[in-house]
Order: C-alpha cells, then structure tokens, then sequence
C-alpha cells in the first residue's frame, strides 16, 4: 500500500483509527477456546465488526510466537484473511526486529514477502545497517521505534547526548539512509507533549501512535501536536476495543467501542478540512 493510498482511506473511512490485535487466550472470550483455532475465531469477529472504521491493523507477533506453531498459523490467517478480504486497510506487523544486515533482509522477507504485510515495526539501536534492508522493499513500509511510550523509554530516549536528546538525533540521522521515504516512526501517546518538536524533523513522515486509551493518552492532544497536511497520523487501540468485552457480544461491544474513537477522528478531520 502506497503512502497516498494510506492518506485516500483515511479520508474516505474518515478514520485513522489502527487495532491492535494483541490477542492473550487468557482474556478472549472462554466460548471461543472451544473452537478450533480460538486466536483467528477471535481475530475474525473483531475484523469483522471494525473494519469500515478502522485504516488499520496491527498484530503484535508476541503474542502469536508465545504459542508457537500454532500461534503463527494463527498470525498467518490472520493476514491472509485481511489481505483477501479487506485489502484497503494498511497491516501492520508489530515485531520490533533489528538486526545486522542480512538478518534483518531475512525478516523483511518473512514479512513481507511471506506474510505479505504492508509493514513492519523495527528497532534502530544498530543503526542504518540493520534498517536498510527493510527499506529497499519497495510499496512496504518500515516503522521505526522513536519515542516509546513506557516508562523506560526515560533511561536512553529522552537523554542528552552532546547537547541534544537521543530520540531526536535517531530521527534526524534517518532521514539520510537509503530509502528513507519508506519510514514511518512510533511515537507513544502518552509523549503527545514532545510531538511538536518531533514535526520539526520530520514534518511529512506518518507516526503510528499506540498509547491511546487503556495506556492513558489523549487523543486530542496527539492531534494537536501531530497532525499534518497529510494527516500523518495512525492512532492504535488495543485493549480498550477488542477486550471491551468477554461475553458473547464481544465483538458488538468492541465496534461500538471502535466507533467512539472514529467519531472523534471525524469531528478532528472536519475541522482539517
């Protein structure tokens, strides 16, 4: 998917809401651990009852790889269904992979070329060497860690380093690898605050921002602060959709839920316009 398909969907669902699909059989509903494959049973109902509000989905691989060949069938279905069935919406596959360069050619072959997603999340501790490999994979998107959410994101981040904190010379410095229009960046929610100084460097680049909701960010402040001409924003709920429920209507409850955050993006899209 095109960075303008992207930006095409989100006016057109006028939504750009993204749903984590982070799925823990421990917390899904218990009728469905009686199916066959209770993960994708899961996933389905969710996709089914979200998709014409959100742009987008995001699996975090985690909670697939836990249950090991099982869970990444499970994860594998889960992408074939939405490519097949709902191929306007851009994939996201939360993995945070970085790794030095062949390695990291290898997992971007596993996702995208494999798996077919439309990107992936990766991790710039090792620099441009473990990124680029990612980036020549040409209509896919790489979204690069740049100022987390948790609490540990304090220890390296947001530390001075020769007069300027750490998260923002990551930023800088990859705007000159190789096909870095291919970066998208994280951005947590819950550091909406930092934001404005984020767009001075990097003002046309799509942010992916979990955080919203059950992590306590503000989604008013994240467009505040974020928002672009493009829009450049992917807000991600997780938890507070598709676990709104456990009981039969689960998957009801989790598009109303969904719908209360596409109908506070429209009323901020209204007023883009």
């Amino acid at each position: 998917m095109t960075t303008q398909e992207l930006v095409d969907q989100i006016w057109k669902k006028k939504s750009f809401l993204c749903v984590g699909l982070d799925v823990d059989l421990t917390k899904i509903p218990k009728h469905l651990l009686e199916e066959e494959d209770p993960i994708f049973e899961f996933n389905k109902k969710i996709i089914d009852a979200t998709h014409h509000l959100a742009v987008g989905y995001k699996p975090n691989t985690a909670f697939y790889e836990a249950y090991g060949l099982k869970g990444w069938r499970s994860l594998e279905k889960t992408i074939q269904y939405l490519n097949i069935n709902y191929p306007d919406v851009f994939t996201i596959a939360d993995a945070k992979r970085g790794d030095i360069g062949n390695t990291s050619a290898m997992y971007a072959k596993a996702f995208f070329e494999d798996l077919e997603f439309d990107s992936v999340t990766v991790a710039p501790y090792m620099g441009k060497d473990s990124i680029e490999p990612f980036l020549e994979f040409q209509g896919k998107h790489t979204i690069m860690l740049a100022l987390t959410s948790n609490q540990g994101a304090f220890d390296f981040q947001t530390k001075n380093v020769d007069g300027r904190e750490l998260y923002k010379q990551v930023l800088e410095t990859s705007k000159n690898w190789r096909n870095s229009e291919n970066l998208m960046y994280v951005v947590g929610a819950t550091k909406a605050e930092y934001l404005a100084d984020i767009r001075k460097i990097i003002p046309d680049s799509f942010l992916l921002v979990p955080g919203v909701g059950a992590q306590g960010g503000n989604l008013q402040d994240v467009c505040k602060y974020g928002i672009n001409d493009q829009i450049g924003l992917l807000i991600n709920s997780s938890r507070g959709i598709i676990y709104a429920s456990n009981g039969l209507d689960f998957d009801t409850v989790a598009g109303k839920k969904a719908k209360e955050l596409q109908q506070q993006m429209e009323e901020i899209l209204k007023a883009k316009k």
